[in-house]
């Protein structure tokens, strides 16, 4: 999937909130539905010519709603004579044949009269071959809310099963506009024009599967449309980088951070973590693991401060010098790394947390002593992680990734990022979402890594710590929710992308965490090469 919106464009809506995006075009702001329908093919239409421009024949897919109105039309734009790069032949199929064409209404029915007017010829699906060099699927849109029906699968699956390419209005038929679910079978499409506003659910869970390239076309609507439809998910888009350093700083000024972890034979996971925020701008970087893999931490990062630690008690002072901590890449499931985890969480430790790993496995099975909620620590599952911090399974989880991460937010406080495809962030009011990343980040090593970068970047934005100015040693923890969401959508974000220019140069395959890190301090640089 390739998509990067322009900033303006950053809002995610549900199907609902972009049918009274519609409403408000027409209604508040005079655009005939009709007129939008033919804005709506016209720009398909000519997405479609600039990428296939040797094309010489469509066969358009329609159901009875708006969608299939779409396509009807453009079959209209395909068969004129006076177009740039002359007229095509069309096949236009429509579900359900005649009783389909009773059931169509408003703008969906203006388009049959509109097309059949120019000469094209609405046929009834009934299992004929689909001619078309390229398919264009106009048949179930944003509406659907349940399972496809049987003559409607037994179509998308000749769809998929045809080799041609397929391009989808809106988005594709078969697939949950809210959640990205697919609910039974959904089309796999190359190319997704999707109008007017940008469905949550194409950029997340099975939805970055079938949408292929996504583009979004505005019509241009007036702008005052947007303001009057509130949602509250954003895409996370462009460049990320950090404020540009005084001349005069120094290393108290960016952070000085704690990575909790590397249980007996997990040293790696902890090793990865501090690497990252070393490289990411951390000022100072400590870590606090097994004893005996001291000698291996300091050997791999010298910079890194290394302690063995052996009980929760020796870790205190550890948590008391630091401004910000992470604990549980490696951390494991042992009676060291209870200790360690609730000494981590006491009331009295009151700086900001990045808890991974197997702290989200101790937070979900009740391994601490003081209430499992609080506002300055961001939790960062992955859906197994989601699953067991909930409760329920993972494809509860997955079948609607919104709600899931809300829910965790609600129960468990601070800044929740939910991993994966179309990865979630949410601070309780809003949620952003990333459409970076690839399948190649489906390695060990990525959650670490991803760990130390946003213990980093908030280290940094927080600025100077007052545990190297204050009398008693203790570091500020005055950090408001804010920072922690801006610095877990920097840090998603760089993670994201780096991994996508690396895939870009080398391929998916054999892409490691550990490859990230180089590359994720070039791009906070402003360096893309």
């Amino acid at each position: 999937m390739s998509f990067l919106p322009p900033a303006s464009d950053s809002a995610l809506y549900t199907a609902e909130q972009t049918r009274q995006l519609d409403r408000c075009a027409i209604e508040n702001h005079g655009i005939d539905g009709f007129e939008l329908m033919q804005r709506a093919a016209r720009a398909a239409y000519r997405a479609i010519r600039q990428r296939w421009p040797q094309l010489r024949s469509l066969t358009l897919l329609c159901g009875s709603g708006n969608n299939g109105g779409d396509a009807m039309v453009m079959a209209g734009l395909a068969v004129d004579p006076d177009q740039q790069g002359g007229p095509l032949l069309v096949q236009v199929l429509l579900l359900g044949a005649e009783t389909t064409r009773t059931k169509l209404q408003g703008e969906a029915a203006q388009a049959l009269k509109w097309a059949e007017a120019r000469g094209v010829i609405v046929e009834g699906y009934g299992q004929q071959p689909l001619t078309g060099e390229l398919l264009v699927d106009g048949l179930l849109g944003t509406g659907l809310n349940g399972p496809v029906s049987d003559a409607a699968a037994a179509l998308i699956k000749k769809v998929n099963q045809s080799g041609k390419p397929v391009v989808a209005l809106d988005l594709p038929s078969g697939l949950c506009a809210d959640s990205g679910a697919v609910l039974g079978v959904a089309v796999r499409a190359d190319l997704t024009v999707s109008f007017i506003g940008l469905n949550r659910g194409l950029l997340t869970h099975q939805g970055v599967d079938h949408c292929g390239e996504l583009v979004l076309e505005s019509l241009d609507i007036p702008a005052a449309v947007y303001t009057e439809v509130a949602t509250d998910v954003d895409l996370i888009g462009g460049s990320q980088r950090l404020a540009r350093r005084p001349r005069s700083a120094h290393k108290g000024d960016f952070g000085h951070l704690l990575v909790v972890g590397g249980d007996r034979g997990m040293a790696g996971a902890v090793m990865m973590a501090s690497a990252a925020a070393l490289r990411c701008g951390a000022g100072l970087v400590s870590v606090a693991t097994q004893p005996e893999h001291v000698m291996l931490c300091i050997g791999n990062q010298p910079e890194v401060m290394s302690h063995g630690v052996r009980s929760g008690q020796e870790l205190e002072l550890l948590l008391w010098r630091a401004s910000v901590i992470v604990i549980g890449p490696g951390l494991g499931q042992s009676a060291w790394s209870g200790q360690l985890l609730q000494a981590a969480q006491a009331e009295q430790i009151d700086q900001p947390l990045i808890i991974d790993a197997d702290a989200l496995n101790g937070l979900a099975r009740g391994k601490l002593v003081q209430p499992s909620k609080r506002d300055n620590w961001i939790l960062t599952p992955h859906p197994g992680e989601a699953a067991r911090l909930l409760n329920c399974s993972v494809a509860q989880i997955q079948a609607d990734r919104f709600e899931a991460v809300k829910l965790l937010q609600q129960r468990y406080g601070g800044v929740v990022v939910l991993k994966g495809a179309g990865t979630l962030i949410c601070d309780g009011n809003n949620i952003r979402l990333c459409c970076r990343g690839n399948p190649g980040m489906a390695s060990g090593g990525m959650g670490d890594v991803l760990s130390g970068v946003i213990a980093a970047v908030l280290g940094q934005m927080a600025g100077r710590t007052s545990g190297e100015s204050s009398a008693d040693g203790s570091a500020d923890s005055s950090i408001a929710r804010s920072m922690l969401f801006d610095a877990a959508s920097v840090a998603v974000n760089l993670h994201a992308q780096a991994a996508d220019l690396l895939a870009q140069r080398h391929g998916e395959i054999g892409l490691a965490a550990t490859d990230l890190i180089p590359q994720i301090r070039a791009l906070l640089n402003g360096i893309e090469e």
